[in-house]
């Protein structure tokens, strides 16, 4: 068991806007009819699950003529351009910073696990601060155009994802390995017990995640994106709910409350980390 806190994010209006409405209008795309004249019919009257019925939605735009041409390059072109929420670029060298100088052995990564489109994640200029980044992702053609969803990231999805940084398979070398994930492993040979582990986001999606770290004793915090009030009462059922710890605006400046919470969380639960390392070594 290593001294390690994961802080784990959602992305879409978690750190940012919704990245795949962003990409839809940048390209010219009416957003509004793309997910309720297109998407939710699949959603209501066929019984589909929203993350390939979105994936299949950009394909058939895709496919519907050059102008709506989607490629790997134009993904992860929008993805080095898209608007991130305030204190979003400098949040992860602040934690890391506060968190050297109160507990200094204790170290912090960031994960991201998404259902949005890894190739535009991948491209943010944030990416490089995560460990690991799992998203939905494209198969490409010859031309670059995509072509068919090789993985969807949806709901309970995204606690495999939970399994895979508790048993230390990230990186490079924890691909091409889908079962790996299941083997047991002893609970004082985990890396990252997910009671070391913090998990930020805004939806439905999001909510497996919540019940599985607040139910192991980490840390669940709900975020909104104050440009949407709408989904504010959306969010606040998870504090109903016990979903979440805590609900805040996403935004991630020093004065903000949701960064005041996450510090104080990640200084907790390194307090803790030494104490029982320091009980445990005698």
């Amino acid at each position: 068991m290593a001294d390690v806190i994961a802080l784990v994010f959602d992305f879409d209006d978690t750190l940012a806007p919704d990245s795949t409405s962003g990409f839809l209008q940048h390209l010219g795309v009416d957003v509004d009819a793309f997910w309720h004249d297109r998407v939710d019919p699949l959603l209501n009257e066929q019984d589909w699950d929203p993350v390939p019925a979105y994936l299949y939605r950009m394909l058939e735009l895709s496919r519907s003529g050059p102008r709506s041409r989607i490629t790997r390059e134009g993904l992860q072109a929008w993805g080095r351009q898209l608007p991130l929420h305030e204190g979003v670029n400098t949040l992860f060298k602040r934690l890391r910073t506060r968190l050297h100088q109160a507990h200094p052995t204790v170290q912090l990564e960031f994960y991201l696990i998404s259902s949005g489109i890894g190739d535009v994640l991948r491209s943010t200029p944030i990416a490089d601060q995560f460990a690991d980044i799992w998203a939905s992702e494209f198969h490409y053609d010859e031309s670059g155009a995509i072509d068919f969803p090789r993985r969807i990231v949806s709901f309970t999805d995204k606690t495999r994802y939970l399994f895979h940084i508790q048993k230390g398979m990230i990186g490079p070398e924890s691909r091409n390995k889908p079962f790996e994930v299941n083997r047991k492993v002893d609970a004082d040979k985990l890396r990252v017990p997910f009671d070391q582990m913090i998990f930020v986001g805004d939806g439905y999606t999001d909510i497996p995640c919540f019940s599985l770290i607040r139910r192991s004793g980490g840390v669940a915090f709900g975020v909104w994106d104050p440009r949407h009030k709408e989904k504010r009462s959306r969010a606040w059922g998870f504090i109903e709910d016990g979903r979440v710890s805590n609900l805040n605006q996403a935004r991630f400046g020093e004065d903000a409350e949701l960064y005041q919470w996450l510090e104080a969380a990640v200084e907790s639960l390194a307090s803790k980390i030494v104490l029982k390392a320091r009980t445990y070594r005698g």
